[in-house]
């Protein structure tokens, strides 16, 4: 059940982390790191790793970003 809920909040984040590949809306990514973190919290609960993986990668790809940005752009 918590992979389940886990994978939502993935889906989630990585929904909001398409808009923020947009020039100038690279600042949302602020906002979608705490949302996959939570999805990675509770995905290391559940017994399944699907949903932990899937919130890692949104993680991963979030913080690509901010660095590429400078972190604000």
């Amino acid at each position: 059940m918590l992979n389940i809920v886990s994978i939502l909040i993935g889906l989630v984040a990585l929904l909001l982390a398409i808009p923020a590949f947009i020039p100038f809306l690279g600042i949302a990514n602020w906002l979608i790191l705490p949302i996959a973190l939570v999805g990675v919290v509770i995905g290391m609960l559940s017994s399944s790793n699907t949903g932990r993986n899937l919130c890692l990668v949104v993680l991963v790809i979030c913080i690509i970003r901010l660095s590429l940005g400078g972190g604000i752009i």
